[in-house]
Order: structure tokens, then C-alpha cells, then sequence
């Protein structure tokens, strides 16, 4: 760790000991759960600006979180260290970049991608698709990931005729088109005073049972 780091570990251990500050002190991964949301879409909007001032703050605000929650476990958990945090991280990077650190040989993009794949399955089996995807993340995002991830058991999120409807409407698709689309669909719900968030989340939620049927899985 560079100095830097380090000084912030002290300053974190100091402020979580005895004789230190009361408010961080009493805090829990449960209690900080919301400034860890809010310094992510804080660094996110500094990223939309180009406000590399701003980006460098954020970031640091978020490496704060980091280091909090990690004190907070290694409390209870005496190897739970910023060092064995990002040790862990190295480790995985050099695993899953064999191509990189190893004298592995893709002769594609799809078989490096497929080689990914089969590397995190050995790393994390799972029995569905939908596993990984955080049901918490905003809706577009979670639709965007159980899209993705569904793309090879042939299961829909819909009929297609509406997507084929604004394609023609719109013509080339490209992000300004899909942004006035997004903007038109939120209109439309505050006209009739429907929540676009909850209404996409629930349809999603819906999707993901199917499927999870396709898999053979309960819902």
C-alpha cells in the first residue's frame, strides 16, 4: 500500500477505537449502506461531467466506504484487511486474464469471452443466469443484464412487436433516439401517474421467473 492508503487505515482505526468519534464508532455496514449508494451515483455524475477535479474527490470519498467497511468487519474478522481485500482482487484479475499473465492463446474475441465465462463459473457455480444480477440496481439496469444474460436460452422479455414499432418510428437506433424514446415512456407514465421505475422492475421481476422456468428452476 502506498503511504497514503496506509495513513488512511490509521486514520480509520483511530476513529473506530476508544477515545475516537462517537458517530463512526457506532456505525454498521447496514448503517452506511446508504452513503455507499450515494457516493457511487455521486462519482458517477462527476464521470457524466468530465470534471476530473470532482472525480478524484468522489473517488477518494468512495474509498473511504471502502476502508470503513472493511474496519468495521475486520472487528469480527481479524484477516478482513484492506490488504487482503485487494489481494484478492490481484488474484482474481491474474486468474481471469490468462491471456495476459499466462502463455495462453485466443484466436477470437469469442473464445476469450467464452474462456471468461467458464473461469468465473469455476470460480462462482451457480444454477441460473440470473444469479449476480442485483435485483437492488435500478430497473434499466437489471433489464439490461437479464437481457444479456438470457441472449442463449432463447426467452423473450417480450413479443417484439412494440421494439419492432419503434423502430420504424424512429429509424436509425442510436442513443439520441433512444433517449427520446425513454423521455417519451416517462411521460407518458406521469400522465397517468405511473411509477416508470416500479412498472419496469415489476415486469422484470416477471422475467426473471421466466426465465428461471426456462432453466427448470423455481421462481
Amino acid at each position: 500500500m502506498t503511504s497514503a492508503v496506509e495513513r488512511l487505515v490509521q486514520v480509520m482505526d483511530q476513529l473506530r477505537s476508544p477515545g475516537g468519534c462517537p458517530w463512526d464508532a457506532e456505525q454498521t455496514h447496514e448503517s452506511l449502506a446508504r452513503y455507499l449508494l450515494e457516493e457511487t451515483y455521486e462519482t458517477l455524475e462527476a464521470m457524466d461531467q468530465g470534471d476530473l477535479v470532482a472525480l478524484r474527490e468522489e473517488l477518494g470519498d468512495l474509498l473511504l466506504q471502502i476502508v470503513f467497511h472493511a474496519r468495521i468487519a475486520q472487528e469480527t474478522e481479524h484477516e478482513f484487511t484492506l490488504e487482503a481485500i485487494a489481494q484478492g482482487v490481484v488474484d482474481k484479475l491474474i486468474r481471469r486474464h490468462p491471456h495476459v499473465f499466462s502463455d495462453v492463446v485466443y484466436e477470437s474475441d469469442e473464445q476469450l469471452e467464452a474462456n471468461w465465462a467458464a473461469i468465473k463459473a469455476t470460480e462462482k457455480p451457480r444454477d441460473s443466469v440470473t444469479e449476480g444480477v442485483p435485483i437492488a440496481m435500478p430497473s434499466l439496469q437489471v433489464a439490461t443484464q437479464l437481457m444479456y444474460r438470457a441472449r442463449k436460452l432463447d426467452v423473450p422479455p417480450s413479443d417484439g412487436v412494440v421494439r419492432e414499432q419503434l423502430r420504424g418510428i424512429i429509424g436509425e437506433v442510436d442513443n439520441d433516439s433512444i433517449a427520446e424514446i425513454l423521455i417519451a415512456v416517462v411521460e407518458l407514465a406521469r400522465e397517468r401517474d405511473i411509477d416508470s421505475e416500479s412498472v419496469l422492475r415489476a415486469a422484470m421481476h416477471k422475467y426473471r421467473q421466466d426465465i428461471r422456468a426456462r432453466e427448470g428452476l423455481d421462481s
